[in-house]
């Protein structure tokens, strides 16, 4: 991914929250004769120093036999993004699009052991059924054994990353409270969630 200096983001624990925080993806790979890829929701985790994505698919979807292949896959995270109106600036100008975005390169591996599958479709579900009482040991064990087969589990071990938040870190401070503020006077949560951004980059 393209990312000029100004909006280069180098900070790990910035990019790993974010990563946390943006977990419905996009993972690409290549099946030997053109890219491929999916929406996936996945999971990104620390062990020691690595960095690890668990995630899963239907077995219907063969991006995962791509994995089969020992290349480097690519996973898009990407944050809120939204236009930004060149009349918000005290000078002229053209108008631009803010974002937030991580491309994290790293080996695939298939999870074949069931028990293993099983723990990384226990921890996403724990982790969006906070104040439920859902889980999968609550389940009818036969159903979850039935389900557990349509699908392949996977796990990527991270190699680097490129992020890029276009925050308009080229404008002063005049200008940048501006955008902020008539960023927050929209009603979208984009727009919103790009002005939020902004205030945690600059404080202004």
């Amino acid at each position: 991914m393209y990312t000029s200096k100004l909006y280069r983001e180098e900070d790990r624990r910035k990019i790993i929250e974010f990563l946390k925080q943006n977990e419905f993806a996009i993972v690409v790979a290549y099946d030997g004769e053109k890219p491929t890829a999916s929406h996936l929701l996945v999971e990104v985790f620390e062990e020691s120093e690595r960095i690890f994505i668990n995630g899963h698919m239907s077995r219907a979807n063969l991006l995962w036999k791509t994995f089969e292949r020992d290349a480097d896959v690519l996973t898009i995270f990407h944050g809120a993004h939204t236009y930004i109106s060149p009349t918000w600036y005290n000078h002229v100008n053209v108008p631009t699009w803010n974002y937030q975005a991580v491309h994290v390169y790293g080996k695939p591996r298939i999870i074949e052991d069931y028990d293993e599958a099983f723990q990384i479709l226990k921890g996403l579900t724990r982790r969006h059924e906070e104040t439920s009482h859902y889980s999968l040991e609550s389940l009818p064990q036969d159903f979850v054994k039935k389900q557990i087969k349509g699908i392949v589990a996977f796990q990527i071990e991270v190699t680097r990353f490129d992020a890029n938040y276009k925050l308009s870190q080229n404008r002063d401070d005049e200008d940048y409270r501006n955008i902020v503020a008539k960023l927050e006077e929209r009603e979208d949560d984009m727009s919103h969630g790009v002005a939020e951004a902004m205030r945690n980059n600059r404080q202004v």
